[in-house]
């Protein structure tokens, strides 16, 4: 069962008013697409005169740099993106955020290779896409097996080329999240070295630019309802959801029920816990070199009820 986001009040925000337009960004492999091809929040939306914008991205990076110009209000995104666009000064916000995931991204290798362990990793080139939720796992895998970032060579590719190179041979280990996760599993036959399990939670948040948030406080609680009611159907009609995320990005229905087999959706507000964890990817980003500065995630919070 989803949990319950419970807000409050927000007394100096404009709370009896609605916005014209709401802008979400997304992408075709996330919770958002799901939202938009059900169409559940344009029809709430449109009873309230409010029209629903839906801006596609390629990545977490880009959406959020459509947040902090203002290009759009809301997003979803894995853990790693919020964290370089706090770094940029982006005023967003959490609203919410999933359970954790951590079967959905895992370092595989070809069926044949001879590495065993993430120790055998030492001295493999290593694809990735550079500053991603995987790049987080990637550190925290080699440093549970004894090894640094500096022991590997890390290739940063988007999942296309990644895939390419995987293919080829070209790198000889991929660090790779779902629905990618599945398709090589499905079509490459890759193999599992390490998912998530036991080194790092692996979230989507929910986000917000701050000045939308406080803004329409019952609009943005009323987004975040409704991708906890979307979840628990997601969550109870896995195929349906399947077809439809197949749809959207054309990976066949089959992958896409691996992936979902593995990814429970939610909406869950967000705790001093949820905030710890992602602040600990922060601090790791920074000390390995990939944030240019400190980031203290917890500037981001929002809650209607402590307003």
């Amino acid at each position: 069962m989803v949990a319950a986001v419970i807000f409050g009040s927000l007394p100096y925000a404009q709370a009896e008013s609605v916005p014209k337009t709401v802008n979400i960004g997304y992408q075709k492999a996330n919770i958002f697409a799901l939202l938009k091809y059900r169409g559940t929040l344009d029809e709430q939306f449109k009873q309230q005169g409010i029209a629903v914008r839906w801006v596609e991205f390629p990545a977490g990076p880009q959406m959020l740099e459509g947040l902090n110009v203002g290009s759009i209000d809301l997003a979803a995104t894995g853990d790693a993106p919020p964290t370089f666009a706090q770094a940029a000064q982006a005023d967003l916000v959490y609203l919410a955020h999933s359970p954790a995931n951590p079967k959905t991204e895992a370092i595989v290798v070809p069926e044949n290779s001879a590495i065993k362990t993430v120790a055998d990793l030492k001295g493999k080139r290593v694809a990735l896409n550079k500053g991603s939720d995987v790049n987080y796992l990637l550190v925290s895998a080699l440093e549970a097996a004894g090894l640094s970032y500096q022991d590997i060579t890390p290739v940063y590719l988007p999942p296309a080329d990644a895939r390419a190179a995987f293919q080829r041979g070209a790198v000889d280990a991929w660090v790779i999240w779902d629905p990618y996760y599945a398709e090589v599993e499905t079509n490459a036959k890759a193999r599992l070295i390490k998912n998530a399990e036991g080194l790092v939670p692996h979230y989507t948040f929910y986000l917000a630019s701050r000045k939308f948030a406080d803004s329409y406080p019952q609009t943005a609680k009323q987004v975040v309802d409704e991708l906890g009611s979307l979840s628990d159907w997601a969550n109870n009609h896995p195929q349906e959801a399947a077809k439809i995320l197949a749809t959207s990005t054309g990976l066949p229905q089959p992958i896409w029920q691996r992936a979902l087999a593995r990814m429970p959706y939610g909406a869950q507000r967000m705790t001093p816990e949820v905030f710890k964890q992602q602040q600990a990817l922060a601090d790791k980003f920074t000390q390995i070199g990939l944030l240019p500065v400190k980031v203290d995630v917890s500037s981001a919070s929002w809650s209607l009820d402590k307003k």
